[in-house]
């Protein structure tokens, strides 16, 4: 798949069913790199805005890909501990209400930081995912910080612990493009059941 064309939708409180494209929704804790994988997809550094701070995105953002061909859903990142409880409730309820009521949704990125252990909130959110029965690609961040050996290793690491295979890891870092294609073949090969 080839990336001719990425641009700004909107941003949105609540989940928007308007947008009539096939959507591939970003989870994943906050400063996991959501922007950063959104911004590599597109060929764009500046598509998604990036913050050294966590806790940066507090809306649905919505990218178009390709004229429409597909929809990125950026939702607020979870676990961040520098908020009101308040908050988080209303990130919370933005994120369990984009995925019960987007009726276009083909499948949910689950962002892991390559370098930890899935968190409580990583697990939780792959849990939801499983019981809800939407289907979802795990992708681990930040492979530019390790070795090639040291890669494989997490991966299987991570397998282990989330009881998946480790084909179901794609490893990337948005600043090297490592795995970028195994994500847009992963995509197109999704979209292409949609038909």
């Amino acid at each position: 798949m080839i990336i001719r064309k990425a641009e700004f939708i909107t941003s949105a409180a609540d989940a928007l069913t308007e947008i009539d494209s096939p959507q591939f929704v970003m989870c994943g804790r906050s400063n996991v790199g959501k922007s950063s994988f959104i911004n590599m997809l597109a060929n764009n550094s500046k598509l998604a805005k990036t913050s050294k701070d966590p806790g940066r995105t507090r809306l649905i953002n919505y990218f178009s890909f390709n004229g429409g061909e597909f929809t990125l859903v950026d939702l607020p990142g979870y676990g961040y501990a520098r908020v009101s409880d308040a908050e988080k409730q209303k990130w919370a309820g933005m994120i369990e209400g984009y995925l019960n009521h987007s009726e276009n949704l083909v499948a949910a990125f689950v962002l892991l930081d390559i370098r930890h252990p899935a968190t409580k909130d990583d697990l939780m959110m792959i849990n939801y995912l499983y019981a809800s029965a939407k289907p979802f690609v795990l992708i681990a961040t930040k492979a530019d910080k390790l070795s090639k050996s040291q890669i494989a290793n997490q991966k299987r690491a991570l397998a282990q612990s989330l009881k998946v295979g480790e084909a179901d890891i794609i490893a990337v870092s948005s600043l090297t493009r490592y795995g970028k294609e195994a994500v847009l073949d992963k995509i197109e090969s999704l979209l292409a059941l949609q038909k």
